[in-house]
């Protein structure tokens, strides 16, 4: 049986902001914006590669937990490629982001940095030499 991967999907308080912030931030394009039957404002995105991204409020009666920008089990982090980390760390911390960690030079690897978008999401930031 093959296998393909089909989105990711972020739970927000206020949907349209977070959406909108990824537009601004990474270029993603919304092409869906409805009310579900579960009661819930349900955004999907797409990055400019082609990957999912949906954004959602709680369910009806659903009573959801905060985010953890931290480094925990779970899904912990998606990675964005940049081609420099410098200028965008600086470019999404004016957007609102928080930069957590780096950037670090990981030996024989890439330069990564970590940071917490709207709703506590954590992104790695990886720029590749």
């Amino acid at each position: 049986m093959s296998y393909t991967f089909d989105h990711v999907h972020l739970k927000a308080k206020d949907p349209k902001a977070v959406a909108d912030w990824y537009v601004k931030a990474f270029n993603f394009t919304i092409f869906n914006d409805t009310t579900r039957i579960f009661g819930d404002r349900f955004i999907q995105c797409k990055t400019e590669d082609g990957i999912i991204i949906n954004v959602s409020g709680p369910r009806k009666d659903e009573n959801l937990g905060e985010g953890d920008p931290t480094a925990h089990f779970g899904i912990e982090h998606f990675g964005i490629k940049v081609a420099d980390i410098e200028k965008e760390i600086s470019r999404l911390t004016d957007l609102g982001a928080t930069l957590l960690e780096g950037p670090i030079d990981v030996p024989n690897g890439p330069l990564i940095g970590f940071i917490k978008t709207p709703e506590n999401v954590r992104i790695e930031l990886m720029q590749f030499r």
